[in-house]
Order: C-alpha cells, then structure tokens, then sequence
C-alpha cells in the first residue's frame, strides 16, 4: 500500500506530462493558466470563508449552540439519538473541524468504543458540511433558490445521523 502512495503522483505527473506532449499543448502555459483561475477562485469564495469561520465561532462562544441543543433536544430524544451527540450533530453541518474537534472531546470523554464514540465516528464520516458546500458551491453564481437545496441537504444530513445512530446500535 505505501508503494502505491510513493508512486501515485509522480505517475499522474509523468502522464500529465507525456499526454500534453503527444497533444502538442503547452504545458507549463496550461498549469500557469489554471492556477491564475484558481487564485480567482480563491479571491471570490475567501468572504464567504471568512464569514463562515466567524459565524461558527460567534455560535460557539456566544451561547446560541447551547440554544439549538436545548431547542432540538426533544426531537432527537423522540427519535432516539443520545443527546450527547447534538452538538456534533448540530455543528457538522456549518462546520467540519468544529464538529470534529468537538466530537474528539466527547470520544475522549466516553470512549472510542463506546456507543457514544462509534456514533460521532461515524456521524463525522457519513455526514457532509452542508452550509459550508452550499455557501461556496452557490457563492459565485446567481443561484437564487440555495434555501432549497439546503433544506433538501439538512434533511439529508438528519438521515445521516438517524441511521448513524441505528446503525451502531445494531452493530454493538
């Protein structure tokens, strides 16, 4: 396995290079090109970045996530997820190193193995951060329905932890 690691890029490298050469492109013309695009890029979607960063902190330290465990604690319990998990729950879909530094406090807490970890574990492989995507993914159209989509995708995500939760409890 780590053969194949050592030897992935330079291959990709060494193909890149071989097919431009028998497409008679210019190569290095092409990469300066691409990487100018992908500075724009980087200049369009680095407000929404910023906001997002602030936003998630602002969540954190103001209080307000307190609030939205304290507000969705009934529905999770009636479904039957352990209420330890909303705040990963919650946070996961605004922002993935949030949610993943969280959910290491909590695993340190009760334990990789435990029910609780097993969940967060897999909570954090099988959810995605919905907010985030959306918010770069729409930031440079004129995508005027983006509420649609994120009511769709935080569903998704909600399903995401239910058989999360199941799926544990099943395998333990």
């Amino acid at each position: 396995m780590d053969s194949i690691i050592v030897v992935a890029i330079p291959s990709i490298i060494i193909i890149t290079l071989l097919f431009s050469v028998k497409e008679r492109k210019n190569t290095f013309e092409n990469f300066i090109i691409g990487a100018k695009n992908g500075m724009c890029t980087v200049i369009e979607i680095f407000p929404t970045l910023i906001g997002l960063f602030v936003a998630v902190t602002m969540l954190r330290a103001s209080g307000v996530l307190n609030m939205l465990i304290n507000l969705c604690y009934p529905v999770f319990t009636l479904v039957g997820i352990p209420a330890e998990i909303l705040p990963v729950a919650i946070l996961r879909p605004i922002s993935g190193s949030s949610a993943l530094a969280i959910g290491t406090d909590i695993m340190k807490q009760y334990g990789i193995d435990s029910n609780i970890g097993l969940i967060i574990s897999t909570m954090l492989g099988s959810t995605e951060t919905t907010i985030y995507a959306i918010s770069i993914y729409t930031r440079g159209k004129n995508y005027r329905n983006s509420w649609k989509v994120l009511c769709i995708a935080l569903f998704g995500d909600f399903i995401a932890v239910l058989l999360s939760v199941y799926l544990c409890r099943i395998l333990s």
